[in-house]
């Protein structure tokens, strides 16, 4: 079979497992198929947390060995270790089928590699690393969580050519268009958690979920980050306080923000994670450490730009994603998307890398990893609300 015609059945796998999108955290997103003669006869896609992987449900499918010549397609390197499931490759050397076709090495340090080299001694044919760019990108957040032991904390913004999320007089909507905005809950289904401060809380009074068309509004959990509890004050509470999904709704605040307040949100139902801090501002590696422990595998946090630049001061942000507009403010007094840093040089900027460009109507996604440099210089005049 040639090298196209495996890139097509790649394909269908990748789509596969997007169609599991965001459903089995912390375990990555895999799809695999069994094709015969030229045929898909048997499909799965990993179930949720706990459940068979999708090697092990398309072999399932089939309901009867595969025929001899039958090739496996896989997004991912099928593990090799025995878990709360048992090893993929045990499964596939039983089947008798003698050709698998891989997309992505599996980043776990504990599998990476080990299953090829099972399944090749016992004369599998193994084809790895065919779509193999996409399919690693497909797992973002998995990839993260599994090498570093820690969540993927990741920012969005909609800005201006130059940088730019609202107005001087505050106006912002819409900067982006209608197929960015449907991108941003695309995504919101992806990540476990989103992640506000208590300004776009306050402004906003945002919903924060995930409403795509023709599916039904899914609720991540819902971080609102607010060190003096600001959002409490008042006795008009914000949505993320009252409505259907509010036990969903977790405030991140210090001790600075008065215990009364703490307990008027856990008799309404929410969440209250309060960890020390010596100002009003929380530690996002104690957040980060705190979402480890709750198996909280990712984050994305949407807002304000003053919760951000401090991500990127704490050189904690890990991702980004930045929706372009083709819109030009030139103000100075416009709001930028960053701010808080006092680079001198070119190479003391914050970069990205292993970018990835799409395009929605005349709006552009730039997103990729985050790389501080060495020596990032800090404007220490930086106090933003959140």
């Amino acid at each position: 079979m040639s090298a196209a015609e495996h890139e097509v059945f790649l394909r269908r796998a990748l789509g596969l497992a997007r169609g599991v999108w965001g459903t089995t955290h912390p375990n990555p997103m895999v799809g695999a198929l069994i094709v015969e003669d030229g045929h898909v006869v048997a499909e799965g896609a990993t179930a949720p947390d706990g459940g068979p992987h999708a090697e092990r449900l398309a072999l399932l499918a089939r309901g009867k060995p595969p025929r001899p010549g039958a090739t496996l397609y896989v997004t991912m390197e099928p593990c090799s270790t025995h878990g709360r499931t048992g090893a993929c490759t045990d499964a596939i050397i039983a089947s008798g089928i003698k050709r698998v076709v891989v997309g992505a090495t599996d980043p776990n340090p504990a599998h990476a590699g080990k299953g090829f080299a099972v399944m090749r001694a016992a004369g599998i044919e193994v084809i790895e690393g065919v779509l193999g760019q996409e399919c690693t990108d497909l797992n973002l957040i998995f990839n993260h969580w599994i090498t570093t032991g820690g969540p993927l904390l990741a920012a969005k913004a909609a800005s201006t050519l130059d940088g730019k999320i609202a107005c001087r007089t505050g106006e912002s909507r819409w900067i982006s268009n209608e197929a960015s905005r449907a991108d941003v809950h695309r995504w919101r289904r992806l990540f476990p958690a989103i992640a506000v401060g208590a300004m776009t809380v306050l402004k906003d009074n945002p919903r924060l979920t995930a409403r795509q068309a023709g599916v039904p509004e899914w609720c991540p959990w819902r971080f609102v980050f607010d060190g003096l509890l600001r959002t409490v004050v008042d006795k008009s509470l914000p949505a993320v306080f009252t409505d259907e999904f509010r036990e969903r709704t977790i405030v991140v605040t210090t001790p600075h923000g008065g215990l009364g307040y703490v307990r008027k949100l856990r008799d309404l139902g929410i969440q209250v994670w309060l960890l020390e801090s010596p100002t009003q501002r929380v530690s996002f590696a104690d957040f980060r450490k705190k979402c480890t422990e709750e198996r909280i595998a990712g984050v994305y946090f949407e807002g304000g730009s003053q919760l951000v630049s401090e991500l990127v001061r704490a050189k904690q942000l890990d991702y980004l994603f930045n929706y372009r507009a083709p819109v030009l403010f030139a103000d100075d007094k416009a709001k930028s998307v960053f701010s808080g840093l006092r680079p001198e040089r070119v190479d003391q900027g914050v970069r990205l890398a292993d970018v990835r460009h799409e395009t929605f109507g005349e709006d552009a996604l730039l997103r990729g990893r985050v790389v501080y440099p060495e020596k990032m210089p800090i404007d220490e005049t930086f106090f933003g609300v959140r």
